[in-house]
């Protein structure tokens, strides 16, 4: 088992490598784990408190003196997670021991190789390729080969604006693969390649569409060096199913946990993400990135007020943090919470799209896979009323990753927006069978159905069916299924569902024009149906209101009176307040 020193010692070894080889993203990842392994507390300096004013809009509490502030959640979970010794947290499980990376960089090349650190860093590939050129050290053949995929990515890029063709589309492609290949294949039959070498050779075989080499290839990489967090990545984007997942000959390291929890919340599997992910936290009490995973997994299990939480203590320790502010305002949204989704907003964006337009078009040139990216600008159009070019936007998202909900409902949304219900239609149906249990997206899809141009009732009924059954927290589904029952009808089928949603109403203690349409229906319903008691007690509770309804409420009383044949007069004014 091992102790929290040796997973310090592991990532900080971790975080050298990988930054001397020019994975700045890997090493980033692996310092944000290094930092959130819980710090000894005789050695723990608390840290200052973070100032009200970067507080989100809901914390009312002060921040703290320790370094970070526990949610009621979190700090029940660490405290269930705490192990009896200072090892890993689950019993039974044994780690693979820990490879030592080969320091190879080969004979006189160690001043050529700082040379062409420096020219990478500065994104000059191609110099930094040239500056290697006849090196063959395991290190320096990595870095030659990584900056000439990366020149060539940069050329692509380059060719795809000038040559796009319409909705996007681009032939261009990465000039440079078909050397990379031949000379990593030739490496790698003779066993030169280090585990970054291997990485990019997965890349390049990716690349080239050869998916299962790339996989094995992938996997030769993490076993050799378990930490390069981008091997691992690479990796999961081609795990598109739970058989390809389960096939892996993975080493039994603690990085194949972040791993398959990561894989676990891609394939829409949020109970076994949630389950890893709270597993790790055992070590890694103090880290953002898995709390952020956390609250990622429990949104998409519509466990809003939970994530909520999780969310605003992200916030409080990290405040200038952009990474999974996506789906906070996604979860905030979902919740009507819009004085916290406006602070998001001012907060994150400043409130200014077009200026947002133009970051996320510069974070793009860095990184033209950057899907948060995509989805953002395309939000951002829909919000300057550029339809084009948020359809756009969202279509590189899902070109990218066909797995990515938001933006296929995205789509939809745009196409709605547009008047064209036949598009909408297909994309939400798209994300709905990414997502099935989302009520959200069923009741998008019966909406369109509902729409003038198609009025497809039947069908928008069904959709309102299956969203009910999804956990509709805003009641939607129940409302508008009265509503389609009564127009096609169905009195007995709508009577039901006026009920239901009355109910609902009354549990969440919500009034408004939904609550009277209900208690009007319900009342004529139950009239017609001789149901008198019943259809009384509707209208006296429509009394109470002040609109035409009370009026309504009263002519139905005397109607009422009129019917009930044999009973005694009632007094009508007896019942006004």
């Amino acid at each position: 088992m091992a102790s929290k020193d040796s997973y310090r010692s592991e990532l900080r070894a971790a975080v050298r490598h990988l930054g001397d080889r020019c994975l700045h993203t890997a090493s980033k990842w692996a310092a944000e784990l290094l930092v959130g392994i819980e710090p000894d507390p005789s050695a723990a300096i608390p840290a200052p408190s973070v100032s009200s004013s970067r507080a989100t809009p809901s914390s009312s509490a002060s921040s703290s003196s320790a370094p970070h502030h526990h949610s009621a959640y979190l700090s029940s979970l660490r405290r269930r997670l705490r192990p009896a010794v200072d090892h890993t947290p689950l019993a039974g499980v044994s780690y693979v021991g820990t490879p030592v990376l080969d320091e190879d960089v080969g004979d006189g090349d160690s001043d050529r190789y700082l040379l062409a650190k420096s020219l990478f860093d500065c994104r000059e590939f191609r110099r930094a390729a040239h500056a290697l050129r006849g090196q063959t050290g395991k290190k320096s053949v990595f870095l030659r080969c990584y900056a000439l995929y990366l020149a060539g990515e940069k050329r692509k890029e380059e060719e795809m604006i000038e040559l796009e063709k319409p909705l996007g589309k681009s032939d261009a492609v990465n000039a440079e693969l078909a050397s990379l290949e031949r000379e990593l294949s030739t490496l790698h039959r003779t066993g030169s390649l280090d585990p970054f070498g291997l990485y990019l050779y997965g890349i390049v075989l990716k690349e080239k569409g050869c998916e299962n080499l790339a996989i094995t290839v992938l996997v030769e990489s993490v076993n050799s060096y378990p930490w390069n967090w981008s091997a691992w990545s690479e990796l999961q984007s081609l795990c598109t199913t739970t058989d390809v997942l389960s096939n892996l000959n993975l080493k039994n390291h603690w990085m194949k946990d972040f791993f398959l929890a990561s894989a676990y919340q891609e394939l829409k599997m949020h109970e076994e993400a949630l389950k890893r992910y709270e597993y790790l936290l055992g070590i890694f009490r103090f880290s953002d990135y898995i709390q952020a995973q956390i609250a990622a997994a429990l949104y998409n299990l519509r466990d809003f007020d939970e994530a909520e939480v999780v969310f605003e203590e992200l916030l409080r320790t990290d405040p200038y943090r952009v990474d999974s502010m996506d789906i906070y305002s996604n979860l905030l949204y979902a919740k009507e919470c819009f004085s916290a989704l406006s602070f998001l907003a001012h907060r994150v964006l400043k409130g200014q799209h077009e200026k947002s337009v133009l970051y996320f078009r510069r974070a793009l040139k860095l990184n033209r896979k950057y899907l948060s990216a995509w989805t953002l600008m395309g939000h951002e159009y829909v919000e300057m009323k550029n339809t084009p070019a948020a359809i756009d936007a969202y279509r590189r998202a899902v070109d990218i990753n066909p797995r990515i909900i938001v933006a296929w409902y995205g789509l939809g949304q745009t196409y709605e927006m547009m008047g064209m219900p036949f598009y909408a239609l297909y994309y939400f149906r798209k994300s709905s069978y990414l997502q099935p249990n989302d009520a959200r997206l069923w009741i998008a899809m019966a909406q369109c159905y509902e729409s003038v141009p198609l009025q497809m009732l039947e069908e928008a009924i069904t959709c309102y069916m299956r969203a009910a059954n999804c956990n509709d927290r805003e009641g939607i589904a129940l409302h508008q299924l009265a509503k389609l029952h009564s127009v096609l009808g169905h009195s007995e089928q709508a009577a039901f569902y006026y009920k239901k949603d009355l109910e609902k109403l009354e549990a969440d203690e919500r009034q408004g024009p939904n609550m009277i349409e209900a208690l009007l229906f319900l009342a004529k319903h139950c009239k017609a149906e001789k149901r008198f008691e019943e259809a009384e007690m509707y209208c006296t509770r429509l009394l109470d209101y002040t609109g035409p309804e009370k009026e309504t409420a009263k002519n139905l009383l005397r109607g009422l009176k009129i019917a009930q044949s044999g009973f005694p007069a009632m007094d009508i004014d007896h019942f006004a307040p």
